[in-house]
């Protein structure tokens, strides 16, 4: 039985042969056929890809469809953004006038409005109203003696006809009238003098205004040596103190719009640049532009704030930020040129806007300028421009003439 099975098995492996022999031979058939073929597309497509693209004929070389549009001219305005601080546009500190003393009222209180020759402290009197009232019997005294050498000088002229007074007693007692009368004035004088240094012990508003700071409390000795009890802004006004380099206040002038954002929130404040600084600090070479703004609670003197400074206009191209690229040499675009090939163009490039990115040098407008995709692209590859139009959609685009 063993014999046999193994007679079986040599006859199986000898048919297995047989059968695979065949097999072996189809497959080697099919690779020649796959190398032969490989062969023939290397013979007719490999060395026409060594020819330039000028040689293999059209359609030999796919151009990449791109984007493209003629920005034309616009008039955009050259805005500056500025730094500073926010401060009274006049700032009036407000002291003691008078001799000083103890101050016995303070009425107002920082934040409040007040009207020009407002009473904001008091200061005690009570030494210079007794002056006053002593200054005041002195003028009734006077008075009463010019009464007096008026009355005297009118009897004596009623006589002198008749010879019972002489003309030189009629002048005596004239110059005793007009020195009593004159006694009078004086002691007017000083009483009123008195008066006015009195008025002088209340603290007063120079000017209508906003109360910003108090620095005086009842109780307290002031003197013309006290500095300065009150801070005041004239009529409320404030300004921002805008920070410029050199070459931003070379094309400024005062009238520019602004528009100014405190720190800390998002509203914007119109304004007007009212003063440029005629000199520029030899340590930060910078200067300031004074920005004239309406009162708002939300502008507080002392506080930081962002300035955005219309400094005119100008008509430039306009570009999407899409179409300006940069590299080390500085900012650049592709336009396409008659031949449908890209052209790197060197631009400068100017403020950035809702409306896009303006170009300041480079462009005239009138090119046709690669849109997106510009970081694909290398100078004097083949394209296939299609025009950008208001819908967003594109269209063949026309060679420039």
């Amino acid at each position: 039985m063993d014999h046999e099975s193994g007679q079986i098995g040599q006859e199986r492996l000898a048919l297995d042969g047989a059968v695979a022999k065949p097999r072996r031979g189809r497959r080697i058939a099919v690779i020649a056929a796959v190398l032969a073929v490989l062969l023939g597309m290397y013979v007719v497509f490999g060395r026409g890809g060594d020819k330039p693209a000028a040689e293999r004929g059209p359609g030999a070389e796919q151009a990449p469809p791109v984007t493209v549009m003629a920005p034309g001219r616009q008039t955009v305005d050259r805005v500056i953004t500025a730094n500073g601080s926010l401060a009274a546009r006049r700032e009036l500190p407000v002291g003691v006038a008078g001799e000083g003393g103890r101050v016995t009222r303070v009425l107002v209180d920082p934040g409040q409005w007040v009207s020009a020759g407002q009473v904001l402290a008091t200061v005690d009197r009570s030494v210079q109203m007794q002056t006053a009232d002593s200054l005041s019997a002195q003028i009734r005294v006077a008075q009463a003696d010019a009464n007096l050498a008026q009355a005297q000088l009118t009897r004596a002229q009623a006589l002198v006809a008749n010879g019972f007074v002489s003309r030189a007693d009629i002048e005596t007692r004239t110059a005793a009238r007009d020195a009593a009368a004159a006694r009078v004035r004086v002691a007017q004088a000083q009483l009123g003098q008195q008066r006015a240094s009195t008025s002088r012990l209340d603290i007063r508003a120079p000017a209508a205004g906003l109360v910003l700071t108090r620095q005086v409390e009842p109780g307290q000795i002031v003197s013309a040596g006290s500095g300065v009890l009150f801070r005041m802004a004239q009529g409320g006004e404030m300004e921002m103190r805008a920070a410029l380099s050199e070459a931003d206040l070379a094309g400024l002038r005062a009238g520019a719009r602004a528009s100014v954002t405190p720190v800390g929130t998002e509203a914007k404040f119109a304004g007007q640049v009212w003063q440029v600084s005629p000199v520029i600090d030899p340590q930060t070479r910078q200067g300031v532009a004074r920005i004239a703004l309406p009162y708002n609670v939300a502008l507080r003197p002392g506080g930081f704030a962002t300035a955005w400074i219309v400094a005119g206009a100008s008509t430039v191209p306009m570009l999407p930020e899409s179409a300006v690229q940069s590299d080390r040499a500085g900012n650049y675009v592709y336009i396409v040129d008659a031949g449908d090939k890209a052209v790197k163009r060197v631009v400068r490039t100017g403020g950035v806007t809702d409306q896009g990115v303006s170009i300041l040098d480079g462009l005239t407008g009138t090119e046709r300028v690669v849109v997106a995709a510009g970081a694909f692209l290398s100078p004097g590859q083949k394209v296939k421009p299609l025009m950008q139009v208001r819908t967003g959609a594109s269209a063949p685009a026309t060679k420039a003439s």
